[in-house]
């Protein structure tokens, strides 16, 4: 049976009443008691409200440790949340409020400034997450709740709030706790609708998997309203006792540096495109150099160099990573060759929002290489082709942390699975003797060459990425021809000191080298320079129907 996270969260608040919870950087701290605390107070506010079990109150906010405070309120209140990516047009944040027929919204004063009241007209009152007080209220029961708590909360805890007055609910595994809005890379965000038990299984299975303990610290980077950062980042960790540090917005590296330095955190969860950029300004230009590359040939010798990469690299991290955890997308496989070598505790997990959102991990000792691990054991992953272990399938699943579906779309959430009841996740892949999972390319992104051979774009791009000067690139079909979108790595550019002839010629000397490792099937007829970044999802996928 798996434990309601719930559950465990509520003992380690009463044991740990005392201990730091979620923390700014530098900024607002709260602990275990003074989270609680915070959270009793706004369940009164969301009774005296009116707000049910069940009902859906939105919060769109930077990253922050009272984002978190506000998620569990809602969420221990039987609320439905429906966290919104702080990074959504306002517009797009006003009409998910109003799809998701939230009551109340609690968000930031930025964000506020930016929001038409006119398009959420179901809307009770807005909440400051920064106090809990109301920045917009056409409810008088609200206002009254709100500019009163201090009262109604005295009158309920006459003898003060304490550890063993801690009380969460547990008999709710099949409720729906969470809308989560995706921002796929092929369309419009669709509301996926996550239950309590959805929840508990991936915190249990981080609790199982990714060990560790309230000494702990974890850095929270990932936007806390995408389900990775959502679960791996906030949950999983809080419910045991870590100490969560956020960062807010988008750090500049000398402040993410500072961070892992003071904070030392157990793990680092990233994106594959984070930790690459760390091997292309850092690992790969000292690797490159003339004598280093004789010195790693020697055995022996080799191997003293790569500890000694790898022990630095985790130092700057602040010394106490056990485990690099990427996911997201694919890692360039040039750049897990060197993490490989050089004995980095990497491993690449595969997921998505309806998954809640791990379908496949592997601990870093066992993890298989160019894999995204084995299917994780609350879940079952079956590949739909004749021979799977060959033949690239849609890759569907199965378990009780998959999502019921999308929140008022019934036609999207039948397209969504078999008729046998497996999650069609879009994506295409085969796996092996021992369960390991290798992803080919999204399904939707698949091109059918004239001869009827099958190119999986990602193949491709990941092999223009190691050329150098190139900081990501997309492969499109243009009339039967393949045109990779690249755009350039203007620091690498300038570093070199390239004359601009030489810039020049960089497009087609991606081309011809890109083409010499590549099949028949697959060439590249033309490189196209992109002049701005790739406009990206939270989890850094590129948003390739922005590109055909």
């Amino acid at each position: 049976m798996i434990p309601h996270y719930l559950a465990r969260f509520q003992d380690t608040t009463k044991k740990y009443w005392d201990s730091k919870a979620v923390c700014d950087f530098m900024g607002e701290e709260f602990t275990f008691g003074q989270m609680a605390t915070c959270i009793e107070k706004n369940h009164i506010i969301l009774e005296k409200a009116g707000v049910k079990k069940g009902d859906k109150v939105s919060l769109c906010a930077k990253n922050c440790a009272r984002w978190a405070v506000s998620y569990l309120a809602m969420n221990t209140y039987e609320a439905v949340s429906v966290p919104i990516l702080a990074d959504f047009h306002p517009d797009s944040i006003c009409h998910l409020v109003e799809h998701s027929g939230s009551a109340i919204l609690y968000t930031d004063t930025d964000h506020f400034k930016s929001l038409d009241l006119s398009k959420m007209p179901n809307v009770k009152g807005i909440i400051d997450i920064a106090d809990f007080s109301l920045l917009f209220c056409n409810d008088e029961a609200l206002k009254d709740a709100v500019e009163n708590i201090d009262k109604y909360f005295a009158e309920k805890w006459p003898n003060g709030y304490t550890a063993a007055d801690v009380v969460f609910p547990v008999d709710n595994m099949s409720d729906i706790a969470v809308i989560n809005y995706t921002s796929g890379t092929t369309s419009a965000p669709k509301g996926v609708m996550l239950t309590y038990e959805a929840i508990s299984a991936t915190t249990d299975f981080g609790t199982r998997y990714i060990p560790c303990t309230p000494d702990d610290n974890i850095v929270s980077m990932l936007p806390m309203a995408h389900i990775y950062g959502f679960a791996y980042e906030f949950l999983y960790p809080l419910s045991n006792g870590v100490t969560v540090y956020y960062l807010g917005k988008t750090p500049s590296p000398s402040i993410l540096i500072k961070a892992m330095q003071e904070v030392k955190p157990y793990i680092l969860i990233t994106v594959p495109l984070v930790m690459e950029k760390i091997y292309k300004s850092s690992l790969k230009p000292v690797l490159d150099k003339p004598a280093m590359k004789i010195l790693t040939k020697i055995p022996g010798v080799n191997k003293i160099i790569f500890k000694k990469i790898s022990g630095k690299l985790i130092d700057t991290f602040g010394g106490k990573v056990s485990q690099i955890i990427m996911g997201g997308a694919a890692l360039n496989p040039e750049v897990e060759e060197l993490f490989r070598k050089i004995g980095l505790p990497y491993t690449v997990g595969y997921g998505m929002t309806e998954a809640a959102p791990l379908l496949a991990y592997q601990r870093p000792a066992q993890f298989a290489q160019g894999s995204c691990g084995v299917a994780i054991d609350c879940t079952q992953v079956r590949i739909d082709s004749e021979d799977p272990q060959h033949i690239a399938g849609e890759i569907q699943a199965k378990g009780p942390n998959i999502t019921l579906g999308y929140y008022n779309a019934p036609e999207a959430t039948a397209n969504a699975f078999t008729e046998d009841g497996w999650l069609k996740t879009g994506d295409l892949g085969v796996m092996d003797a021992q369960g390991n999972i290798f992803i080919r390319g999204r399904s939707k992104n698949m091109i059918l060459s004239a001869n009827g051979q099958n190119i999986y774009p990602e193949e491709v791009e990941a092999v223009i990425n190691s050329k150098d000067y190139v900081a990501e690139s997309v492969v499109v079909d243009r009339a039967s021809k393949l045109v990779a979108l690249v755009y350039l790595d203007d620091a690498a550019i300038k570093k070199a000191g390239l004359d601009n002839e030489t810039i020049a010629g960089i497009p087609e000397n991606i081309r011809i080298s890109s083409n010499k490792m590549l099949p028949n099937y697959s060439q590249i007829t033309k490189v196209e320079i992109m002049t701005e970044p790739f406009v990206k999802t939270p989890k850094m996928s590129i948003k390739r129907f922005m590109y055909k």
